[in-house]
């Protein structure tokens, strides 16, 4: 008889083991709030699962009695001599099941195989109170946001507004601001609101065009080469008349002008012509005024462009708009926000530059180029304008005109607002911009058409349930063809905010320039999050293909192929080297060559529409799941899936750069130890907080928000404390520019080699020429880079109790 109730007892024992425990969000009675719970799921049909529910906790399993299970008093009936053993019994099966169970739960944590922190896919969400679906897993929350997402509106969208005139300031700009706040008002949304910038924007002036004039050799001027789009200027080039003789210069960069000064050609004193492409217009003019150059003409060569006779090319007789203050923002108020009334000190940003620039067309280039004597340019320098022989000068004098003039103008964002459930105060940001300075199908209409989708997408989940734990925030820019300069100016009225809430940002901006390749723009930390939606998001133009398999088709290493560091002329480059949040741009690109009407009068929707052969809507909606995908793990996550430990590596690459010049440092009795040890101290600082992390309770809501907070500002913590945001606003030490990054550090140390002549085109440190290596500079580079570096793992750390390096 003990035996049969052993063998019952053992089968009732088997029944009641745990399950691999799972996440699932549960209302609490008598409130509108949702609350995460860990529950056993019973494998035997029509159980119902414990209820005791708590606020704000992650429960643990429930195994007491259940409704329908047989009475477990019943075992110890018989015999006084069998139930000691019976009891024991039970509790050692019991016990081992429990740990068995503990272990699977905690073994599917993902958190302990990388620095990054992701959730698994079972955990699952509890729709809303209104909604009459059952538990959404994440596959089915996945599916939920598929479903509301329309490819067929993107298009339409993207076709209207780039038929609408949308210049900052214009008349139409404000009447489509009017229509996305409307759009936005009419979605469920928390929160919908607009503010207003009032801006330094230059633009040409009608009554005064900029010319272009040959000049003979008494110093008069001769005949006008006619410019095609007077309307087509570089914003923020300095204004005046420069004369000089003409130099052809490649690119512009620094070291094509460092090419050029070596062939015997000298810069200073003379007209560049350059050609679009490699760095920015900026970066252009910068290189330019450095080498003492007077002024600067930019033409689009067909050698960048494709020679597919089947594909679309730009016609020679189009000029490329594009702005040349090397920065973002208001350059009259550099790091003050433009709110109206506002008083500011009579400054200017540094990134002004000194000398006039024009863009020009291929035609008018050609015509130069056949007057240009001197040697021929190097066979990598030859472009493709016909008839022309690309020697690198000098020739015949020009004299430019720039009239361009300044114009206070009020700009507007809009924002809109989806509340999170847990943590409200921390904010996923997504923006595009909304202006363009011509139709601007590719510059802006298809970013603003995807930010409006991704609002009525998530504005239907909410309605179906869905409630994420940070808030989302959604913006639409005004003044990006400026340089970023609606965005810029929101950071710098609440940076003091931002840089404690703002969790990332991810820009919208060209998205689709093409279908063949696929590029992210990104901080380190998001590294690891883009490879995992990757794999989740199918390829536009590849059936059967994710977008992942896509991009390690021709290149194993999938970072390599995709990674790209954040430039300046993306909007997400402010949040990251001003801010300190981390940011990310999405770009589908052309294979090898460059979508050719980007910032002309021909970007229009029929151009990228017949430019990506019909894929457009593809190509957009593949955008829009990736973002999507994005902001849904970003803003429900329990643990932010932040990879900070990969900045580890960046330093290291750092320095394997800098341990070529150990040598050379070590003769003058200097040393890197400092950024070594720091470096070290970093990488034990994120070490040891991912075993915290993976060691805690995930019930513990108070421990969970601490380490969110430490992982949301590891971006942060890398911007240099010792320098004002005022006189260097990109104080970011690995992307920013002045004297305090790393990069300034590189190219100074360099010149221990060069024979003690600088590099007056470094982009990181602008080094003024002839003044070469100096040790007091050094020994300041080195402690500004070292304590910001050290402050970043001493904040990771935690606590200063916690803080433990070897410094």
């Amino acid at each position: 008889m003990s035996m049969e109730r052993l063998w019952g007892l053992l089968q009732r024992t088997q029944r009641l083991s745990p399950r691999p425990s799972q996440t699932i969000y549960k209302r609490v009675e008598g409130t509108q709030q949702w609350r995460l719970e860990e529950e056993e799921e019973d494998g035997e049909e029509g159980a119902e699962p414990a209820a005791h529910f708590c606020p704000m906790e992650l429960r643990g399993p429930d195994l007491g009695s259940r409704a329908g299970r047989p009475n477990l008093g019943l075992w110890a009936a018989p015999g006084r001599r069998t139930a000691p053993y019976l009891v024991l019994t039970a509790l050692l099966i019991f016990t081992g099941a429990f740990l068995l169970g503990y272990v699977s739960f905690r073994g599917s944590c993902q958190a302990c195989g990388d620095d990054v922190l992701v959730v698994s896919e079972d955990i699952n969400y509890e729709p809303g109170p209104d909604s009459h679906q059952g538990t959404l897993y994440w596959s089915d929350l996945q599916a939920m946001f598929l479903r509301h997402l329309g490819e067929g509106r993107l298009e339409d969208t993207i076709r209207q507004t780039s038929l609408r005139k949308r210049m900052a300031g214009s008349a139409g700009m404000a009447s489509l601001a009017q229509d996305i706040r409307e759009a936005l008002s009419s979605q469920k949304l928390d929160h919908v609101w607009m503010d207003t910038h009032y801006v330094g924007l230059q633009f040409p002036d009608p009554a005064h065009p900029n010319t272009l004039h040959w000049v003979g050799e008494a110093g008069k001027l001769g005949e006008p080469l006619q410019l095609e789009d007077h309307d087509v200027y570089c914003p923020y080039s300095a204004t005046g008349n420069a004369t000089g003789e003409l130099v052809y210069a490649h690119y512009g960069r620094p070291e094509d002008l460092q090419d050029l000064r070596a062939r015997g050609v000298e810069p200073a004193g003379r007209l560049l012509l350059v050609r679009l492409g490699e760095i920015s217009f900026a970066q252009k003019v910068a290189s330019a005024q450095d080498f003492g150059a007077r002024g600067v003409l930019i033409y689009p060569d067909p050698a960048d462009f494709s020679q597919d006779p089947h594909k679309l090319s730009l016609s020679s007789h189009r000029a490329v708009y594009g702005h040349v203050h090397l920065g973002t923002g208001d350059p009259y108020t550099p790091g003050f926000p433009s709110f109206n009334q506002t008083q500011f000190p009579p400054v200017q940003s540094s990134g002004l530059p000194n000398i006039p620039a024009q863009p020009i067309s291929a035609d008018i280039a050609s015509l130069l180029l056949r007057k240009l004597q001197g040697p021929v340019a190097p066979q990598e320098w030859q472009g493709r304008l016909p008839g022309s022989p690309y020697r690198l000068g000098p020739g015949p004098g020009l004299h430019l005109g720039v009239n361009n003039h300044r114009v206070s103008t009020p700009i507007s964002n809009i924002f809109g607002c989806i509340e999170g459930r847990s943590e409200p105060d921390h904010y996923v940001v997504i923006g595009a911009q909304r202006d363009a300075w011509g139709p601007g199908a590719a510059k802006s209409a298809v970013g603003t058409a995807i930010l409006l989708e991704l609002v009525r997408t998530f504005s239907s989940m909410v309605s179906n349930g869905f409630q994420p734990r940070r808030s989302l925030l959604f913006i639409s820019w005004d003044g990006g063809d400026f340089g970023s300069v609606g965005s810029t100016e929101w950071l710098e009225g609440y940076l003091s905010v931002l840089h404690l809430k703002a969790v990332v940002y991810v820009s919208l901006d060209n998205a689709v320039l093409g279908d063949d390749k696929f590029h992210a723009k990104t901080s380190p930390l998001l590294i690891s999050l883009i490879e995992n939606i990757l794999k989740q998001v199918d390829s536009p133009n590849r059936s059967g293909q994710t977008l992942y398999e896509q991009v390690v088709f021709n290149n194993h290493s999938w970072d390599a192929e995709v990674i790209r560091p954040l430039p300046m002329d993306s909007s997400a480059y402010s949040f990251t080297a001003f801010a300190g949040v981390p940011a990310v741009e999405f770009s589908f690109m052309e294979d090898g060559q460059a979508y050719p009407f980007l910032h002309t009068k021909d970007d229009t929707y029929e151009n990228l529409h017949r430019a990506l052969r019909g894929r457009l809507p593809a190509v957009a909606q593949a955008v829009a799941q990736l973002a999507g995908q994005l902001l849904i793990r970003l803003s429900h996550d329990h643990l932010l899936p932040l990879d900070f430990g990969r900045y580890g590596d960046v330093v290291l690459r750092h320095i394997g750069s800098l341990n070529e010049f150990s040598g050379d440092l070590k003769a003058r009795g200097l040393t890197l130890q400092w950024v070594y040890s720091a470096r070290g101290d970093y990488i034990r600082a994120a070490e040891k907080l991912r075993k915290e992390i993976y060691s805690s309770e995930e019930s513990d809501e108070r421990l969970t928000r601490m380490y969110n907070v430490r992982i949301m500002r590891v971006e942060f913590y890398f911007l240099s404390q010792y320098v004002s945001p005022a006189d260097s606003p990109f104080r970011h030490i690995f992307l920013g520019r002045g004297d305090h990054t790393l990069g300034a550090l590189l190219d100074h140390v360099r010149l221990l080699r060069s024979g003690g002549s600088g590099d007056p085109g470094a982009a990181s440190s602008r080094v003024p020429p002839g003044l070469g290596f100096q040790e007091s500079r050094f020994r300041r580079q080195l402690a500004l880079l070292t304590w910001t570096l050290q402050g970043a793992a001493n904040a990771l750390s935690g606590d200063v109790w916690n803080i433990d390096n070897n410094f």
